[in-house]
């Protein structure tokens, strides 16, 4: 059996580094009846301590034969209709998603030592949705998203440069619509779950679970 060089694996967490969050995971998560105020929360406590992206997060899909795939998305918008993300819908995520309509999110907040996992079904948002978030971006970025083949083959970087060169100049000052081959999903969740760290692996579980989204919240506390 092979072993991994001495040193590679960190530690695990010792009683000082459980002590730098032990504030911020103080307070009762316990007496909640549904989660989005939650994750609300939980997520601007994440603004302001994580370095990057609080808003990043690992979105799995599965192809047509059920092989797992997962990568890192941001969150564009969240309400108690579910998370939203956009793509290019002839990417792997969007194709698997074409053939099966179920996703899971993983928000896993290092500073804070937190995660919330959300499982559920995907539906397409809104033709006007996809439009105003699509003008919201950058221009570079609108440019970029008629540019790329995303998840295809690319022949070298030079060749990726050349299709954004030959975008903009099509576009020239003008204004960069929505490509139809680009939208947004959203996840409407089935379960969710907010999870803490606490020492010695004891950590604090909670779970929000229906079977469809017009039933309600059935709230409990998980074994760790």
């Amino acid at each position: 059996m092979s072993k991994s060089k001495p040193g590679l694996i960190p530690p695990s967490p010792d009683a000082d580094a459980y002590a730098k969050t032990a504030d911020a995971n103080a307070a009762e998560i316990f007496d909640r009846e549904e989660p989005f105020a939650l994750f609300a929360d939980w997520l601007e406590d994440a603004k302001r301590k994580e370095p990057n992206d609080a808003n990043a997060m690992a979105l799995a899909t599965a192809d047509a034969d059920g092989l797992p795939d997962v990568r890192m998305v941001l969150l564009k918008d969240v309400d108690p209709d579910g998370f939203v993300f956009y793509t290019n819908l002839e990417s792997a995520k969007g194709q698997q998603l074409a053939v099966n309509a179920k996703a899971a999110l993983c928000f896993h907040w290092k500073s804070l030592r937190r995660q919330v996992r959300v499982r559920g079904v995907v539906q397409p948002v809104a033709a006007d949705e996809a439009d105003a978030y699509f003008a919201s971006r950058a221009r570079d970025s609108r440019i970029g998203a008629w540019a790329s083949k995303q998840s295809r083959p690319l022949e070298s970087r030079f060749a990726l440069e050349k299709a954004v060169a030959r975008e903009a100049a099509r576009f020239g000052l003008g204004e960069v619509p929505r490509p139809p081959h680009w939208s947004g999903f959203r996840i409407v969740p089935m379960s969710i779950e907010f999870w803490r760290d606490r020492p010695f692996r004891l950590h604090d579980r909670m779970t929000f679970s229906r079977p469809d989204s017009h039933s309600p919240w059935q709230v409990d506390r998980l074994y760790p």
